[in-house]
């Protein structure tokens, strides 16, 4: 099929499409891209059409690098109907590609299912032309399939995660959607504080919320509180059937109670992770993206703690791979930059050449 990218300027006409694709994701969302502006990224949105009809929705974020050079990215996209259509996609984005855009880097959003051990050897090692490069969202992650009865639903949990869950309800956590924004964001950088994340400045998380809720999809913040006091919590991006849990975490406990004791220990991190899936059912979602987890299990690294902490609430992980596609000379030795650049900016935040996750 010959496809072409017509370039749109109208998000709810944008968000429409990307929304009823069957192969989508929130981050390809008008919402996400404005948030990528605040960062200096220029977000450009094009319909792909093929046989006179809308088979695809394309977000593109071009960042520059250098003068002179850039490079284009698609944030979990594109939108497609089918994956087949990407090798003919190529050729389309390269026609609208200016002269110094180097490197395309997609991340289609099709999950394909981890083999035993975690195992991606049966993830394709080229789609077309484009051949399989590093992910700029987490690539391995767990998922959760929302379509079962809540009943169901909690007996698939595992069982210290029940616990947990009741636990928290004896005390009185109360978790669901909530406008705090500060609350959040206290919780969020406490969170990166102690696990040395970097962060993007507070503008770009308040500029997804605000325009992830303004044309197709949504943004949410859920909140878990013990005694009025926000404890455990997370960012939520949607479009389509598909939730994502994309920044949040959670903070210590230190009050003490009328007797001068330390307070029980609330669970709020799973009463947030099971009123988020529950909030996410209720308002017919069927996919909830627990959004990343390590590539390689470490014990004493943090990123350990936060895949066991989602183990407990599905075992279903899944690969989002991501691919390169060159469209300049250039491009190999711009991919040797960036991936220097990013093993520098892991040793002076963490003092690790390691990735995260």
């Amino acid at each position: 099929m010959r496809l072409t990218l017509e370039e749109t300027t109208d998000p709810r006409v944008y968000d429409d499409a990307v929304s009823q694709l069957p192969i989508t994701s929130a981050l390809q969302g008008w919402g996400y891209g404005e948030a990528r502006r605040v960062l200096g990224q220029t977000p450009a949105r094009y319909l792909v059409k093929g046989d006179g009809r809308t088979v695809g929705a394309l977000q593109l974020i071009r960042k520059r690098l250098v003068p002179g050079f850039s490079t284009l990215y698609a944030p979990r996209g594109p939108a497609l109907e089918s994956l087949d259509l990407l090798p003919d996609l190529a050729g389309a984005v390269r026609k609208v590609a200016r002269p110094g855009d180097a490197l395309l880097k997609i991340e289609p959003p099709y999950p394909y299912l981890a083999g035993d051990g975690d195992s991606e050897a049966h993830v394709p090692a080229s789609l077309g032309p484009f051949t399989r490069a590093e992910t700029e969202q987490p690539e391995h992650t767990i998922v959760a399939d929302l379509r079962p009865t809540e009943a169901e639903l909690l007996a698939g949990l595992s069982s210290m995660a029940r616990r947990n869950v009741r636990a928290a309800e004896k005390l009185g956590v109360v978790a669901g959607r909530d406008d705090d924004f500060d609350a959040f964001w206290e919780i969020f950088t406490a969170t990166n504080e102690r696990a040395k994340l970097g962060a993007f400045p507070r503008a770009y998380y308040e500029t997804m919320l605000r325009e992830g809720n303004a044309h197709g999809g949504e943004a949410y913040i859920v909140l878990s509180r013990y005694r009025g006091k926000a404890l455990a919590g997370g960012f939520f991006v949607t479009m389509g059937k598909g939730t994502s849990y994309l920044f949040g975490g959670s903070v210590r406990d230190d009050r003490v109670g009328d007797d001068g004791q330390p307070l029980k220990d609330s669970k709020a991190p799973d009463a947030f992770y099971w009123n988020a899936m529950l909030d996410a059912k209720r308002q017919g979602y069927e996919l909830f993206d627990f959004w990343g987890i390590p590539r390689v299990l470490d014990e004493s690294k943090h990123s350990y703690g936060v895949f066991r902490m989602k183990l407990k609430f599905s075992e279903q992980r899944v690969w989002y791979p991501a691919y390169d596609l060159s469209l300049n000379p250039a491009a190999p030795a711009i991919v040797k930059a960036l991936r220097w650049r990013k093993t520098q900016n892991n040793l002076r935040k963490r003092g690790s050449a390691d990735d995260v996750l």
